[in-house]
């Protein structure tokens, strides 16, 4: 315990990956005030949210048995941070003080306003709400209606994938490759697996119209009863209207040590952080990393010592192909894929054994026992050629 009489106020923003893990793991300190705050009451797993959608799983888990003892949660949005006077804003009209603010907004979806109907028409599964009125949707929709997925990226090969093995009549519209950040035979692999399952296929094509009914592919109209958008994430923009700088997406800006470069009082972690100008892949495997540091980074500044810098190596990713059958893509330390990769059941069970591992290994384990979580290190940071890799080992 420090000699100050009052706690260190520290208030995180945004209960997900990285949120929820920094408020757990900042209790390694028993002189530190933790508030989170959260727009909804109930944790939101959403490399679970494909599955909501299509009626084959839950994805909310209570609060109550993900945080710690000490931590107290706020059901609201926060929408300005006021750093002259040290406060958080909410939608309430409420404000709360801080020594610290974590700020872990994550992302949501990015519906781009160029194309004409997608936001008036075009469903998807960023979050939670998007991902309920989506799944009302299907429960009123016929099975052999035709379904449009946009993009080709993990999140719209899972939707189409979950969506197929139901029997519905899917097309997956890809602005690029299909899988662009896999190998090209993981690639390959979904691209059997999808013909296979009936989905038709659509690389190198924009969607440059969505109708109630249909959709423009290429100056070509195709039928959809139902489309769903799952091509990019965009950010909140809390940190821009609470005038600190951003990138173009509007991820803050931050040095190595995810502090902010307007504020020391201000850290960064998750899908909504930039350290230097280079964010690593927005997900949930670098989210519980990035949220562990950025809790290190407060409590260093709390003892008066040196944070440490960003050290995170990646290893793959996992995709999910419907219930019964996956892939797990094995990667090197600056994420590019190696031609590695375990498809069918095994990798169905890894993506799900990954999915327990993020709750129960990561923020269950860091309520119990604060500051347990250990990540792999060593990487690269995003930009940076492999030689450049720095090792450095946690305070």
């Amino acid at each position: 315990m420090s000699e100050r009489n009052t706690p260190h106020k520290v208030v995180v923003i945004g209960g997900g990956y990285a949120g929820t893990l920094a408020a757990n793991r900042l209790r390694m300190r028993d002189d530190v005030d933790i508030t989170l705050v959260n727009p909804r009451p109930e944790f939101v797993e959403r490399i679970r949210l494909h599955q909501f959608a299509a009626g084959t799983g839950d994805a909310t888990i209570d609060y109550g048995t993900l945080l710690g003892e000490g931590v107290h949660l706020v059901v609201d949005s926060a929408t300005r941070i006021d750093t002259a006077a040290r406060r958080v804003r909410l939608e309430s009209g409420r404000t709360l003080d801080y020594d610290y603010v974590v700020y872990a907004v994550g992302s949501t979806r990015a519906v781009p306003s160029s194309v004409p109907g997608a936001a008036e028409f075009g469903f998807d599964i960023a979050e939670f709400e998007y991902a309920r009125r989506l799944r009302a949707r299907l429960e009123e929709l016929p099975l052999d209606a035709p379904v449009t997925v946009v993009g080709g990226g993990l999140t719209g090969v899972e939707t189409a994938a979950e969506l197929a093995e139901q029997g519905r009549t899917v097309t997956l519209v890809c602005g690029r490759a299909l899988a662009p950040s896999f190998s090209a035979s993981a690639r390959r692999y979904i691209a059997t697996w999808l013909s296979r399952h009936g989905v038709a296929v659509v690389e190198a094509a924009a969607v440059s119209e969505v109708r109630p009914d249909a959709v423009v592919v290429g100056g070509a109209v195709r039928p959809s009863a139902l489309t769903v958008w799952t091509a990019g994430f965009g950010v909140p923009e809390l940190a821009a209207a609470s005038g600190l700088r951003t990138d173009a997406l509007g991820r803050l800006l931050t040095d190595e040590t995810l502090t902010s470069v307007d504020d020391d009082r201000v850290v960064a972690a998750g899908d909504a952080a930039a350290p230097s100008g280079r964010p690593l892949r927005m997900s949930g495997y670098a989210a519980g990393p990035l949220g562990a540091r950025a809790a290190d980074t407060v409590l260093s500044r709390i003892a008066g010592t040196e944070p440490a810098v960003i050290d995170l190596a990646f290893t793959g990713a996992c995709v999910s192909l419907g219930r019964r059958a996956g892939i797990r893509q094995l990667a090197r330390k600056d994420d590019t894929a190696v031609n590695v990769y375990i498809g069918g059941r095994i990798g169905a069970m890894i993506k799900e054994v990954t999915c327990r591992y993020v709750v129960e290994k990561r923020i269950r384990r860091e309520a119990r026992e604060p500051g347990s979580m250990g990540w792999p290190r060593g990487g690269p940071r995003p930009g940076q050629p492999a030689s450049a890799a720095r090792v450095v080992t946690s305070p």
